[in-house]
């Protein structure tokens, strides 16, 4: 087991024991730390559950079957085509959270490329950037929108009546830089793309059941149902269902545990560093007019520097939890932000090993220069947004 863990997984399993020191040596007290653990509690239920809802849906073919009739939809015209995929792609990112729109619908989306003759790396990007600017507008959008929640105290529908208009904007902008790189007739060469035959469901009890499951989540958060408590029954819906139909799916490959090690390390080793200097450097970075625009582009920055999980852990320690204003403004740099280097979020490197494995070349250059465009520009009418709305 221990041959088979790469890079990544060895850095979350080593912040992870760096908590535990910190923690064991005194450094993080442990008062502090169990509150920490009792904040993130119901956050990794949520995690494992939404992980294996989105797994379980893709193996029920799902996506498959809506990627596959919406390129059939599209009639050969990549116009609707790009609009499908954006409403697509922007609706996983929504509703079943980012990682699910870059781990599970990228490798669909791929699959489906030479199937209809289409261009892989437009379908790719169209993934990855959504995965990121269209996880603005409800708490299970991004994992970062959840460690903000307790903070913010607002419900899913005043959160999303917050965010609603930064997030039409950031998907407006992500759709014109998209077309413009990747998607017009100049950069894809073929005028029409080929409809994919339509394949037969497999196993249509396993289909129904997973988007039932899919459709009383949505329609739990939709109620104000706890996010955790949501995830959890949809879950086990679809859990049930393949324990009748097809039990050899369910496998412990099923449990995301590099991510719940990775938060759980997190949770101890940025509020450890924040007691012996860190928030200094960020309230230093925020600077004491709090302004939003200045807020977003620091959670932005570290985000592409480190990640954007760590990086709005350790800004976040540092505002008031009064200041709703800034915490949203926070959250556009962190979700929007983080486009342009291949580690400034866990989708995006989740991302580029589904590329690799696909064997789509992502052009590193361009994959910067273009998101260094998004980032900036999609930062800045996004805090708009957020100001002139929110």
């Amino acid at each position: 087991m221990l041959r088979r863990l790469g890079v990544l997984d060895w850095i979350r399993v080593g912040l992870l024991v760096l908590g535990l020191v910190f923690v064991a040596t005194g450094l993080l007290p442990l008062p502090v730390a169990r509150e920490s653990m009792g904040e993130i509690g119901p956050l990794l239920v949520f995690l494992v559950g939404i992980i294996v809802l989105a797994e379980l849906t893709k193996e029920a073919q799902v996506f498959d079957v809506i990627a596959a009739r919406m390129a059939v939809l599209g009639r050969g015209n990549y116009v609707a085509l790009f609009l499908l995929c954006t409403a697509f792609a922007s609706f996983i990112t929504i509703f079943l959270n980012l990682d699910t729109t870059a781990v599970l619908l990228t490798p669909v989306m791929l699959a489906l490329a030479p199937k209809a003759r289409i261009a892989a790396l437009p379908l790719a990007m169209t993934t990855i950037w959504f995965a990121n600017t269209a996880s603005l507008l409800l708490p299970v959008s991004n994992l970062t929108n959840l460690l903000a929640m307790e903070a913010i105290d607002l419900s899913p529908l005043e959160f999303a009546a917050r965010m609603w208009a930064p997030q039409v904007v950031a998907i407006m902008v992500t759709m014109a830089f998209l077309w413009a790189f990747f998607w017009r007739r100049g950069e894809r060469r073929e005028a029409r793309y080929t409809p994919p035959l339509l394949e037969p469901i497999a196993d249509r009890v396993l289909f129904g059941a997973a988007s039932v499951a899919c459709l009383l989540f949505i329609g739990a958060l939709l109620a104000g149902v706890e996010v955790w408590t949501a995830a959890t029954v949809a879950a086990l819906i679809v859990v049930v269902a393949f324990a009748v139909r097809d039990r050899g799916r369910l496998t412990w490959r099923l449990v995301p545990w590099q991510l719940l090690i990775f938060v759980t390390g997190l949770f101890l080793v940025v509020p450890t560093l924040s007691r012996y200097g860190l928030a200094d450097l960020m309230g230093w970075l925020l600077g004491v007019e709090r302004d939003p625009y200045r807020t977003a582009a620091v959670g932005a920055g570290l985000s592409n520097l480190l990640n954007n999980l760590p990086a709005f852990k350790a800004v976040e320690e540092v505002i008031p939890a009064d200041d709703r204003g800034q915490l949203l403004a926070l959250l556009v740099g962190a979700n929007v932000g983080p486009v342009i280097t291949p580690w400034a979020s866990l989708a995006t490197l989740l991302w580029f090993e589904s590329c690799r494995r696909h064997d789509v070349k992502v052009p590193m250059r361009r994959f910067l220069l273009t998101g260094a465009g998004l980032a900036v520009v999609g930062l800045a009418a996004t805090t708009w947004a957020l100001v002139t709305f929110g």
